[in-house]
């Protein structure tokens, strides 16, 4: 272990990471942090309709298109490491050996924070799936009894990205991260998911409007940042501070 700063993300779906906080993973890579993401799996069977239109497509094609698709955005946005756990999707499932696979990363990265999805998401259950799995291997990883000996995790804030249809998730942001200056970078990644390019302008679209945000909180016309991108966090724990 050295004194680097880390962050973990960890993605139901191998695209996840791309759309809800690559502005996060792309500024804190240009900040010093080794940012790990893991991506429980491919969605190769419920996220990749275009390349199942295609004449021939097969499970393990499909899966080999959504990694290298994953790898080239990690690239863009100066991941450190990027892991596929490969645990299928729709419906996403972790027994108690995958579970501990990942408190193994928690641990060994020991992450000045985390991110996942939504507590809620009822039109894709993989995402809330994904963050319960990541509230359960936060907990394990601080448990002094599991695999004694072992350096315990601390208290990393779990941060909650941006879910696709906010209005209907209970997803309220409490964090505006300005990602302005590396917005060029997030959008490299975005078009590096050629099977879900229906979703390129969206994402742009949140955000801009997310920056809107930013501006708004940030002073708005009285003297706001000038941010054009940003994104939204939901923090589930409370934050200490010594003044505000």
């Amino acid at each position: 272990m050295t004194d680097k700063k880390t962050a973990l993300v960890i993605s139901a779906h191998s695209a996840d990471f791309v759309w809800r906080c690559g502005g996060a993973i792309a500024l804190h890579t240009e900040k010093g942090y080794d940012v790990t993401v893991v991506c429980l799996s491919y969605g190769e069977r419920g996220e990749s309709a275009k390349l199942w239109k295609q004449d021939g497509m097969t499970l393990e094609r499909v899966k080999k298109e959504r990694r290298i698709e994953a790898e080239n955005a990690a690239k863009a946005l100066g991941v450190a490491d990027i892991q596929f756990f490969d645990l299928g999707d729709y419906p996403l499932e972790l027994d108690r050996d995958a579970k501990y696979r990942l408190v193994d990363v928690i641990r060994k990265t020991q992450p000045a924070f985390m991110l996942s999805h939504s507590r809620f998401d009822p039109y894709n259950t993989d995402h809330m799936y994904a963050t319960q799995v990541a509230l359960e291997a936060r907990m394990i990883a601080q448990a002094w009894g599991h695999n004694p000996g072992e350096k315990v995790l601390g208290a990393p804030q779990l941060y909650l990205f941006e879910p696709h249809q906010t209005e209907r998730m209970g997803w309220k942001p409490d964090v505006f991260l300005d990602i302005s200056p590396v917005w060029e970078k997030k959008k490299a990644a975005i078009e590096c998911m050629q099977g879900q390019e229906h979703l390129w302008h969206y994402y742009t679209n949140v955000a801009e409007n997310r920056g809107n945000h930013f501006r708004r909180n940030s002073g708005g016309q009285a003297g706001g940042r000038a941010a054009t991108h940003a994104e939204g966090f939901e923090s589930v724990f409370p934050r200490t501070v010594d003044e505000l």
